[in-house]
């Protein structure tokens, strides 16, 4: 990728969101801890450096080096780094006196460049309990808030920019106007990182990249693994080979009606009905994490045995994307593990295949626009996220046939449902969820014992937070009466309204 910009991450909630509005303005930018730079600079026209939790005052401070940055690379100070620019280079942080967390309006704003179309009073969001008490050395005031003296300043003589407020938050109406200014009129960056430029770059990788080598690729009938195919197959044609399995935790029809669907894409796949392996080796199995493992386990065994098919394969292909790589590094050494990430954590040694993963710098949305410049179908481009175990993490518990068989015809009566009502689209990601709880009904004149259910229905652009959904009770209604009325065994439904976070999209 050409003209790059280094987001150097201290670990603030906030850095994929400047990554997310940089990439907004078609300007390509990659997140790397702030102890993990890279050994070449060169490729990069712009720094800028994110939040933190953390206080420049602290024993805990996280400490750069800018050496080869700071004057020499233009660069913007976020937030901490603002307040590390001042602390280290001859100004001073102190705890703030008044609350600095929330709205705010620059009140007074410089006739700079990084203000550029920025109007007087802008909304700016907050979010810090120190402050920047006096500027650094040679440093010069840009603007100010009510309690904020100190709220953006710039280096004389160098091209060193900081704001102690988040123009990346939505509720910095101005802050991606100014991300523009900087990027742009004062890094000079190209506004050139477009789908048909990614194509065009990606295609022209991989042919240097495989050369005349096959490829083995695991579709899954999702958007990632579904372009990734569709761009290996633009740059090596027949040497790509996809298969895809049938876990048995797919959703009612599914193996078939995606078959079905790559059938006229040029792709060349084969389906492999592994349903009896995967429910061997879930019997009995009760804790999510293990339930996780025992299904990538039997996937690799699986996919392992019809590669080797495959004469002289030697990459597998992979539809990693961004964000599986982001939560996969840590500022602090490896995070806690959540769950295990389906996409992320390489290969056992027994595999001897090279991996080759073309979307793992891009973001969901940017693989749809990416898709849709391939010409893919938009109803596959339009599929909502799917998780890689399948309903073995909406079934809370030990996984049998008869409840997959419950599971997929609830979750098909709900999805169908949100189709037909035009609310698929407004969603990111919907599914039921089997809960290990039996409630007592009552139908006709009969007292019942059965299952319940829960209905999931988030919206969210990346999947890395996400808000319920708030669908018509109308509709609510009307799903729950069908699931009850049509599938045997449930006699109630609730619907899930947690956000994540505090709670995570899926429940195992």
């Amino acid at each position: 990728m050409q003209h790059n910009v280094l987001i150097l991450d201290f670990g603030s909630q906030y850095t994929q969101l400047i990554a997310r509005r940089v990439r907004e303005l078609n300007i390509f930018c990659e997140i790397l801890p702030y102890n993990n730079l890279p050994v070449d600079l060169t490729d990069f026209k712009a720094v800028i450096l994110s939040g933190s939790p953390y206080s420049v005052r602290s024993n805990e401070a996280l400490h750069p080096d800018l050496s080869e940055i700071k004057g020499k690379i233009p660069m913007l100070a976020v937030c901490y780094g603002a307040q590390y620019l001042a602390h280290f280079f001859g100004g001073e942080v102190a705890p703030s006196d008044t609350r600095e967390y929330g709205r705010a309006n620059l009140d007074f704003i410089a006739d700079d460049i990084l203000f550029k179309d920025v109007p007087q009073n802008s909304q700016v969001w907050m979010s810090h309990s120190d402050t920047i008490k006096t500027l650094p050395k040679n440093a010069v005031l840009l603007a100010s808030t009510k309690d904020v003296k100190n709220a953006a300043y710039k280096i004389e003589g160098e091209k060193t920019y900081a704001i102690q407020f988040h123009p990346e938050v939505y509720h910095s109406t101005d802050g991606t106007q100014l991300l523009k200014n900087f990027l742009v009129n004062i890094a000079g960056v190209q506004q050139d990182f477009t789908p048909n430029a990614f194509v065009e770059e990606t295609v022209e990788g991989l042919r240097q990249k495989i050369g005349k080598e096959k490829v083995v690729l695991a579709l899954s009938g999702g958007v990632d693994s579904t372009v990734a195919a569709v761009l290996l197959n633009k740059a090596i044609g027949k040497n790509l080979y996809c298969i895809f399995v049938n876990n048995g935790l797919l959703r009612k029809n599914e193996f078939q009606n995606v078959l079905n669907q790559y059938n006229g894409m040029g792709l060349n796949v084969k389906g492999v009905d592994a349903t009896e392996r995967f429910m061997n080796a879930l019997a009995g199995l009760e804790d999510p994490e293990k339930k996780r493992k025992a299904i990538g386990r039997v996937f690799i065994e699986v996919f392992d045995d019809e590669a080797k098919l495959i004469d002289d394969a030697t990459f597998l292909g992979q539809g990693t994307i961004y964000p599986d790589v982001i939560e996969s590094i840590s500022v602090k050494g490896p995070s806690a593990t959540i769950k295990s990430h389906h996409n992320v954590g390489g290969l056992p040694d027994f595999m001897k295949l090279k991996i080759v993963e073309p979307l793992r710098m891009l973001f969901k949305d940017e693989v749809r626009r990416v898709g849709a410049s391939l010409g893919i179908d938009p109803e596959l481009l339009g599929r909502h996220p799917f998780p890689g175990p399948g309903l073995a993490i909406r079934i809370l518990g030990d996984i049998t046939q008869e409840k997959v068989r419950l599971l997929q015809e609830v979750d098909a009566i709900f999805i169908e449902g949100l189709k037909e009502h035009g609310l698929y689209n407004k969603v990111w990601q919907a599914g039921a969820i089997l809960l290990p709880v039996n409630s007592v009904g009552v139908m006709g004149d009969e007292r019942t014992y059965e299952k319940v259910v829960a209905l999931r229905a988030v919206a969210s652009t990346d999947g890395m937070t996400a808000d319920w959904v708030h669908l018509p009770y109308e509709f609510l209604m009307e799903i729950s009466n069908k699931i009850i009325n049509k599938v045997k065994g449930v006699n109630r439904v609730v619907y899930d309204i947690s956000s994540k976070p505090p709670a995570t999209i899926e429940w195992e």
